[in-house]
């Protein structure tokens, strides 16, 4: 504990207060933090921290009773009493088939499979063209803890030069989903890729054959759309496109609201894998090497 002086007004020394500790408590989850665990390839682990890769700048409107503009809440109630249950109170279920539940915490969910719930496994590395845009789901973020960044940067650094995709299995809300592991620059990319039997067959919709000589298409047509194709042709630059809908929304709401036309309502009541200890890189690649597993499908 420390004390110090300081001087007021009058210009004698005053005593300053102690600094007093502040009381211990959990520590704080770091803002967009999602899971932690390790990537796994051959015998190298790699402690991971994964991040949301994308922010999606939506704007968040407030549902009204139009009677009165009286907010209108999300509420988890009990279907037998109707009254409102504590966020503390709520557990997931699993119904059995003769009606009773298994009840399950966050903690049930680990224990079900822990060393595959805190870890990011490898199966093999592909060339990233060849996989279909359709199979892409979400983007993540993987930050390497501070002791871990030399192999982070070695498998970034590999599968640059290797111009490869590591296809990986993790499991993310009671779920286990395949990904593509890519480098993004500086940083390892980890996204979420659709299994194939959640892609419509598009054989149940009614489209006209791939054969375009059905259609009568005549080389003339085609050879003008190909010309118009190549006039619009130009680098790919994602800054270049922004969400103009959501401005032009803005835009007439501000002035809704400059015309007199904003309505007041009632306000709303106040709301009641254990890490790889650091090892010889080198080492763990050459026994890696010498057992060659073959890639997984």
């Amino acid at each position: 504990m420390r004390t110090s002086t300081r001087r007021h007004k009058g210009g004698r020394p005053r005593a300053a207060k102690p600094e007093t500790a502040r009381p211990a408590g959990p520590p704080r989850r770091p803002k967009g933090l999602i899971w932690t665990g390790t990537v796994s390839f051959g015998l190298v682990n790699i402690p991971v921290a994964l991040h949301s890769g994308e922010s999606v700048k939506e704007l968040h409107f407030t549902m009204l009773d139009r009677r009165d503009l009286s907010p209108i809440g999300y509420r988890k109630v009990n279907k037998n009493t109707g009254e409102e249950v504590p966020a503390g109170s709520v557990v997931k279920g699993f119904t059995l088939e003769d009606g009773r539940y298994v009840t399950l915490s966050d903690e049930d969910f680990k224990r079900a499979s822990p060393e595959r719930t805190q870890r990011i496994d490898i199966r093999s590395f592909v060339d990233g063209s060849r996989i279909e845009p359709a199979y892409f789901d979400r983007p993540y973020y993987l930050e390497p803890s501070p002791k871990h960044e030399k192999a982070y940067v070695l498998l970034r650094e590999a599968m640059k030069r290797s111009k490869k995709v590591g296809i990986a299995t993790i499991v993310l809300r009671s779920r286990e989903h395949v990904a593509a592991l890519m480098a993004r620059g500086p940083a390892l990319m980890l996204e979420l890729l659709r299994y194939s039997d959640e892609l419509r067959d598009p054989a149940d919709l009614h489209l006209p054959a791939e054969e375009a000589d059905r259609l009568k298409l005549s080389e003339g047509e085609l050879a003008m759309a190909e010309r118009l194709i190549e006039d619009l042709s130009g680098p790919w630059r994602p800054e270049a496109f922004k969400d103009e809908y959501r401005d032009e929304l803005l835009a007439f709401i501000e002035k809704k609201a400059k015309a007199g036309k904003a309505e007041a309502g009632l306000p709303a009541p106040e709301a009641r894998a254990e890490a790889t200890p650091p090892a010889d890189i080198m080492a763990l690649l050459k026994k890696s090497l010498a057992h060659r597993p073959k890639a997984r499908s």
